[in-house]
């Protein structure tokens, strides 16, 4: 239990620390009227309150990455908490911060039109098409998977019988639904009690397990145990473990969230707290749901076994029941199925957005965000057809290749601006090892090439693309960060 509270106390410990250093670093201007004012629309750029955003931010990044990713994480031991810390803490929250923050300095633009800008024509194409890939997959993924929970629950606790094919077209109603009205009416009105039901849930579960007599919180496991790979299927930790673990340490699918509450947040003074604070909140989750899958099941065998039996969903089934009764055990699993759904609606809600950008159509009109949204669950519809784990694991690896694109985007407006650019330099030259080494080394979605040369591959590559930021980037200038840093155009 020390060591879980010792890695809650380092996220909130970096939040004030490190958050406010990365908070000076960019140079908020409190007195500078926020997209949210200067292109009111009533549907998109809409002034809400700050823990409303927050509470919509938190929801709409925490998906079923912060509970599934640190659920298979898990299999490979406490490495997997340790490294939900630092990477929250020094990439994931800093990757959130200037994905947001750019956008507000950007009236509100979506993260391709971002990464454009400092980055060149040739990111901006290639964020647009990895950008919409990997938010239909999320779509898809956040269908599949809380229909699937949903599914077994009513089957498992009720007489009633229905199918998945059922739930999955409830969800995707619901989805169309959220994705074309004004971000105030669902999203903004119902998500706040959704993000204190989660945080309820969260809190509920370890402190259930705390205070259990038959589970106790990482008694089987040594605090020297987070730096060696435990996995019982030997399956190496290096790179996967940083794919396996997204959205609980650094999610690219974030940068495609965060330009939502962009247009939304009345001041940048809200920024740490929206965007910086609400990774810190989902790293929390995070922690939570991987100590749970280190501790209820005893041994990371029986952990195994329960992933083999179900996946991740079973572990959540299982726990939430074992640890909270059948009462509390319904209200943490609901937490767990509204996750995706209020990820999945906004993912399929930036892909409208981002597409009208990219065609400069105004979305003011319910005819042209039809428009834009059709076509869109037409091919996710089709999508969830495909087998869950093939989509799961090409949305790893999308997912963090967009976050290396994020990250670098950030670095690319610092060297601009003359600032610090390590703090996100550093995590984007890391994370820019992790996806080459990844998609090098793995057999199914890659080249199959051997480890050590996939590393040194990756690692070589890796500083290559720092040399070209810093070099297209520094020396350019662009007016003070006070200042509005451009006009793109959106939608």
């Amino acid at each position: 239990m020390l060591w879980f509270l010792t890695c809650v106390a380092a996220l909130l410990a970096g939040y004030f620390i490190y958050g406010a250093f990365v908070e000076k670093v960019f140079g908020i201007n409190e007195h500078r009227k926020t997209p949210a004012h200067t292109m009111a629309d009533g549907v998109d750029y809409v002034p809400m309150s700050t823990p409303k955003v927050y509470l919509v931010q938190l929801l709409n990044i925490a998906g079923v990455g912060p509970i599934f990713g640190p659920i298979m994480g898990a299999l490979y031991g406490p490495a997997a908490m340790l490294w939900i810390v630092i990477g929250c803490i020094f990439a994931g929250a800093v990757h959130d911060y200037f994905s947001g923050m750019l956008s507000i300095r950007n009236n509100g633009a979506s993260v391709p039109a971002i990464t454009g800008k400092y980055l060149g024509n040739g990111a901006k194409h290639f964020m647009n098409i990895f950008a919409i890939v990997l938010l239909l997959l999320v779509g898809v993924v956040f269908v599949s998977a809380p229909a699937g929970m949903i599914t077994n629950l009513i089957n498992e606790q009720t007489s009633m019988h229905v199918s998945m094919t059922f739930m999955v077209v409830i969800i995707f109603a619901y989805y169309i639904l959220a994705t074309i009205v004004p971000v105030d009416k669902i999203i903004g009105r119902f998500y706040p009690l959704f993000g204190a039901l989660l945080i309820f849930m969260s809190v509920g579960l370890i402190t259930a397990m705390a205070f259990s007599s038959e589970h106790h919180v990482l008694s089987n496991f040594k605090v020297t145990d987070m730096f060696y790979n435990l996995n019982p299927n030997d399956m190496p930790l290096w790179p996967a473990l940083f794919i396996t673990i997204a959205c609980g340490a650094i999610s690219g699918f974030h940068a495609t969230q965060s330009p939502l509450m962009a247009r939304c947040m009345e001041n940048e003074k809200n920024g740490r707290f929206v965007f910086y604070g609400a990774m810190i909140g989902e790293g929390i989750i995070a922690l939570i749901w991987c100590a749970v899958a280190l501790s209820f099941f005893g041994s990371l065998d029986a952990l195994t076994d329960a992933v083999n039996h179900g996946g991740p969903g079973n572990v959540v089934y299982t726990a939430s029941f074992g640890l909270l009764g059948v009462f509390g055990g319904v209200i943490a699993f609901l937490g767990v199925v509204i996750l995706p759904i209020t990820s999945g609606d906004t993912a399929f809600r930036s892909s409208r957005l981002i597409l009208a950008e990219y065609f400069n159509m105004e979305q003011k009109s319910l005819r042209n965000r039809l428009l834009m949204a059709v076509p869109l669950f037409v091919i996710g519809a089709a999508l969830t057809q495909v087998d869950f784990g093939i989509i799961w694991r090409y949305f790893g690896f999308a997912n963090q290749a967009t976050a290396v694109m994020m990250l670098w985007t950030a670095s690319a407006y610092l060297l601009r601006h003359n600032k610090l650019h390590w703090i996100s330099t550093i995590p984007a030259v890391f994370m820019t090892a992790v996806c080459i080494t990844f998609i090098l080394n793995n057999s199914t979605l890659g080249f199959g090439m051997p480890m050590q040369i996939s590393t040194l591959i990756g690692s070589g590559l890796s500083l290559v693309a720092m040399i070209v930021v810093m070099v297209k980037s520094k020396g350019k200038g662009e007016m003070n960060s006070t200042e509005q840093d451009s006009n793109l155009p959106t939608a």
